[in-house]
């Protein structure tokens, strides 16, 4: 295959090897997008909201560049140039039905498996839309990720890629059983809450044994992604999915797309993740395995009592409260949450990654693990009605985002990336105050004065 020309710089993660390519996800740390929006899990109106979020939490990794110059520049796209080694037989096993929902970069769809009948998610990518050559190993690695996970309960489920000539295939597990606080406020009153069974519901509203269930999914999936040398390095409520409406429907890891392999003693030098969820040691840039950790921490946290451990009006202060202050156990409704929460909870939260308890040992606390101590009886109305008020302010954080990036086209989005890119002078992803002092000459020139 040629080499594929481009004075384009791409955002990425930078780990073991030193390279520098990160991926553009949702926006994540520096413009934190909670991916959330309203949904049911039962019917029909909230299995079509279900399949939309699933379109968001499947969306295809994303190459910082202009495409359309790139091509119109008479560059073949390295997505064109390459043979992905993957299936080429998509459309003989494969009827695509209904879209779901699109991205920059590709297309989600319901689809039906011609040889039994079973309904799946069909994520297809453009090869056009792959200029720079790390789009093409961004959607290698994210293929490679899911088949290292196959076969895990708590993992979507890969069924296969395939690609022809203009495009390439994930086919995937279809979860319609509703997002995870979307689905705790609907079941509070009624009998099937969450996946408890029935001989351990002994009231309708949601207690720590819930929050227990949930926690211990989660780290599972953790856990795995460890096992294998692999960090999730997002997790957070909004991307686990139910895998049906059905009670005893386990929890599904749907999104890995800020997901990295990693080497054993190395670190990770750039900041990914979601503001409220980042560990110390990311801010801190030398993160690792440990970060998952303390990522299902704060979950654990808010599934506790409904607010934020570490909370200010803008980003850069979250990262301040995560770095310097502690959870509060105090207020309301820490008094009625019993010892061993608490315990479990401060255990995750240790700022000294090296102090934190492995996912592995975190499974083994008797808060969370199987017949653990977790108390049944309903947590505190207020919990209640805090986890409604978070999930109301992440969804209009998550609109106002999505309508501010629809008055931007692609001209003026690649226009802001080459800005960047011209700040950044180090090509770290991000920008010193230092850099930010040395740009007024370039900003006079872009600004055209």
């Amino acid at each position: 295959m040629g080499a594929c020309l481009s004075t384009t710089k791409v955002s990425g993660s930078s780990s073991n090897a030193g390279a520098n390519h990160r991926k553009e996800q949702q926006p994540t740390t520096t413009t934190t997008n909670e991916k959330k929006q309203s949904q049911k899990p039962n019917g029909q109106q909230g299995r079509q909201r279900q399949q939309q979020q699933q379109v968001r939490n499947s969306q295809p990794l994303k190459v910082k560049g202009k495409p359309s110059a790139r091509r119109q520049s008479g560059i073949i796209p390295c997505g064109k140039r390459t043979d992905f080694g993957y299936h080429k037989d998509f459309d003989k096993c494969y009827t695509i039905g209904k879209l779901l929902g699109h991205g920059q970069f590709g297309y989600t769809y319901v689809a039906t498996d011609r040889a039994n009948g079973d309904r799946v998610a069909v994520k297809k990518i453009e090869k056009n839309k792959m200029v720079l050559p790390i789009a093409v190993e961004d959607v290698k690695r994210e293929v490679k990720i899911l088949e290292a996970l196959k076969g895990h309960e708590n993992v979507v489920q890969f069924y296969n890629a395939f690609e022809d000539d203009s495009y390439v295939y994930i086919v995937m597990e279809l979860c319609e059983g509703g997002e995870l606080l979307d689905r705790i406020l609907a079941n509070v009153t009624t009998r099937s809450t969450l996946c408890l069974p029935s001989s351990v519901r002994k009231d309708s509203r949601y207690s720590e044994k819930d929050a227990a269930v949930v926690v211990r999914q989660m780290l599972k999936v953790a856990a795995e992604c460890h096992l294998r040398g692999l960090v999730h390095r997002d997790m957070k409520p909004e991307n686990f999915l139910f895998k049906s409406t059905r009670e005893d429907s386990p929890l599904k890891a749907t999104d890995f797309g800020l997901s990295d392999f990693i080497r054993p003693g190395k670190r990770f030098q750039d900041i990914v993740g979601s503001a409220y969820y980042v560990a110390p040691e990311v801010l801190k840039r030398r993160s690792g395995p440990e970060s998952d950790v303390w990522s299902i921490g704060v979950i654990t946290y808010i599934l506790l009592c409904g607010k934020r451990p570490f909370w200010d009006k803008t980003e850069d202060g979250i990262f301040k409260e995560v770095l310097k202050n502690k959870p509060d156990f105090r207020r309301k409704p820490w008094p009625t949450i019993s010892n061993s929460a608490k315990d479990f909870v401060k255990k995750l939260l240790v700022k000294d990654p090296q102090a934190r308890l492995t996912a592995a040992q975190a499974l083994s606390h008797p808060w969370v693990r199987e017949g653990g101590n977790a108390s049944e009886i309903p947590v505190d109305i207020s919990v209640l009605n805090n986890l409604r008020q978070f999930v109301k302010y992440s969804r209009l954080k998550q609109f106002a985002l999505r309508a501010l990036a629809s008055t931007l086209n692609e001209e003026e989005i690649a226009d802001l990336r080459d800005q960047f890119d011209a700040i950044d002078v180090d090509k770290n992803g991000s920008i010193s105050l230092e850099e930010m002092r040395q740009c007024r000459p370039l900003l006079k020139i872009f600004l055209g004065r």
